[in-house]
């Protein structure tokens, strides 16, 4: 057999971190352990049947046999921007401020390809989603790591960044609800943004995968109510988490025209849309009832009440989680994540996601996911108790 090499770019795509854990904790499962697994970030719950119902019925329609629209489907299209005039109050027009995504993912990485060349500059929230990594690698970009601290509440301070990084940089993802974090975004904090961006000419992309994960009553801000923002950037959302359509893979992207063009123009090339049953389905997802998204909200908010209150009883201590469906928590002293991580596992057979994993920024800490009922969330942290690092 003749031995093809993989190209340049798919040889700078960053190495699976999480691989090795997946392996690790496979290992203890084949052992006969109960494994809780708290690192994982699928949800767990299915998707409503009212949704379920219309794909159903929707893909006995022949005309969804045939080739999508390149671009989507015009009713879809038309469903998103009246799904965020009704949750944010944000205008949107449809034909020109909208593009389909293959889950939100598919944005995230081709965005690089779309805007940049090669050697241009990325600001890359740090910690922060591992996959943003893959995009830069693929469009060979030059990354820029913001930090995020907990005593700037894990939100990027641009004041802190020299002006020549600012000047340099072309692109600039965001995330708020965080993950891995949890933190949220005020509305200050994306009024800076729009402000930095419009002076150093920097394209904004905020990944507002978790956007309907807030806690305590506060909805989370979607960066396209900041005045501006718009101009400036574009913002993703996906119906994975909102609606637990993770395996069907509808995300959004919404906001600068531009972007929006180069972002179509670039998937007309890759892709011929979404199955027509999918598209539709979504639009009703998007237009019909949302109790099935505020009992998921509270599902994930008593599930987070759970763990943090079982967390203090240990002497584990960390601000709950304000958004997503992660708690972001510290290491007890002696530790790195990982290694913290590797006895957890050994000792109390759980899994926790080790925040280094996210970037070097995320050392001395782990993320664990609410996707477990509050009573397997109590008896991971108990067991983690028992091995009394925390006294």
């Amino acid at each position: 057999m003749v031995y093809f090499a993989k190209s340049d770019a798919l040889n700078r795509l960053p190495k699976q971190f999480f691989a090795d854990l997946v392996v690790k904790t496979n290992a203890a499962i084949a052992k006969g352990y109960d494994v809780i697994n708290l690192g994982q970030g699928n949800p767990d719950q299915p998707t409503p049947p009212h949704i379920v119902k219309s794909l159903q019925e929707a893909a006995a329609n022949p005309l969804y046999h045939k080739y999508s629209p390149f671009r989507g489907y015009d009713f879809l299209k038309e469903a998103i921007a009246t799904f965020y005039k009704r949750e944010y109050d944000v205008d949107l027009d449809p034909k020109t401020e909208v593009a389909i995504l293959f889950g939100s993912k598919t944005g995230l990485v081709e965005i690089g390809e779309c805007l940049l060349n090669s050697g241009d500059t990325v600001l890359m929230p740090d910690p922060g989603y591992p996959d943003y990594l893959s995009g830069f690698a693929l469009a060979n970009l030059n990354m820029e790591l913001m930090p995020l601290r907990e005593e700037n509440a894990f939100l990027p301070d641009y004041g802190s960044m020299p002006e020549s990084l600012l000047d340099k940089a072309k692109l600039m993802f965001l995330n708020y609800p965080n993950n891995p974090t949890s933190a949220t975004a005020p509305a200050d904090f994306f009024e800076e943004t729009v402000k930095t961006a419009e002076q150093h000419n920097i394209c904004v992309l905020h990944d507002f995968a978790y956007g309907a994960l807030g806690f305590d009553g506060e909805k989370p801000r979607s960066f396209l109510q900041t005045p501006g923002a718009k101009e400036v950037g574009i913002e993703t959302y996906t119906l994975s988490k909102t609606y637990n359509m993770a395996g069907w893979r509808v995300g959004f992207a919404l906001g600068n025209k531009s972007v929006i063009e180069a972002i179509e123009l670039f998937q007309d090339h890759y892709f011929v849309s979404l199955f027509g049953g999918i598209q539709e389905a979504s639009a009703k997802a998007l237009l019909g009832p949302q109790d099935c998204v505020h009992e998921l909200v509270q599902r994930y908010e008593t599930r987070r009440n759970a763990f943090f209150d079982a967390a203090k009883k240990i002497g584990w201590n960390a601000v709950p989680s304000k958004g997503s469906f992660f708690g972001w928590l510290p290491v007890p002293k002696g530790y790195s994540s990982e290694s913290f991580f590797e006895y957890v596992l050994e000792k109390a057979h759980v899994v926790l996601a080790p925040g280094v994993g996210f970037g070097a920024g995320g050392e001395n800490y782990v993320r664990i996911g609410l996707l477990s009922e509050p009573d397997r969330l109590t008896e991971a942290v108990e067991r983690i108790g028992k091995l009394h690092l925390f006294d």
